[in-house]
């Protein structure tokens, strides 16, 4: 019995190590950008995905969550973001709901499997960074205007990174699925 216990302790110790250092992770990634406006582009599409596929949907959103709260609190996690931060104020703004499709994304992209083959993997990519999008372009519409050109503004910009990253998380799917059995 004991041994289940402390094997129980030492399976959420790394759990909580993982989350930690994912969320400090996200937050680097978001300061590798290009600047558009009104939503830059970041790596954070690829971290949130890698997340996904390497520890699974619960840890995934688990990190996502702790960088969203961070960032919320003040701390300057987001792309954005000034130094001391400016929280809710800059949560709401314009990449909102890209910040809210990283939940699903990160869902998506763990249901990807070790036995999936390449294409399977591609087309669960694909529709995980979409639903960022999709997201992400809601809320940039119902924040900016349905009239202005939204599509053109927080989508296509990114369509040939998104695709390199999609095509670099296909090559690494297989080797990053195996780290879920080290958690």
């Amino acid at each position: 019995m004991e041994l289940i216990k402390q094997n129980s302790q030492s399976k959420i110790f790394k759990s909580l190590i993982v989350i930690f250092f994912g969320s400090i992770f996200l937050a680097i990634s978001a300061k590798i950008k290009i600047p558009f406006y009104p939503v830059p582009m970041t790596m954070q599409t690829f971290v949130v995905m890698l997340l996904g596929i390497s520890f699974g949907y619960k840890i995934a959103l688990s990190t996502i969550c702790l960088y969203l709260l961070e960032g919320i609190l003040g701390l300057p996690v987001f792309s954005n973001s000034p130094e001391r931060g400016i929280g809710l104020v800059y949560f709401i703004g314009p990449t909102m709901g890209y910040l809210i499709g990283f939940l699903s994304a990160c869902i998506i992209a763990s249901l990807i499997k070790e036995k999936d083959n390449y294409l399977l993997i591609f087309s669960k990519l694909i529709f995980s960074v979409s639903t960022i999008y999709f997201f992400g372009v809601l809320w940039l519409g119902t924040l900016i205007g349905w009239d202005k050109p939204i599509f053109e503004l927080g989508v296509l910009p990114f369509l040939p990174a998104e695709i390199l990253k999609v095509s670099l998380l296909i090559l690494l799917a297989k080797k990053l699925i195996k780290l879920r059995k080290f958690i």
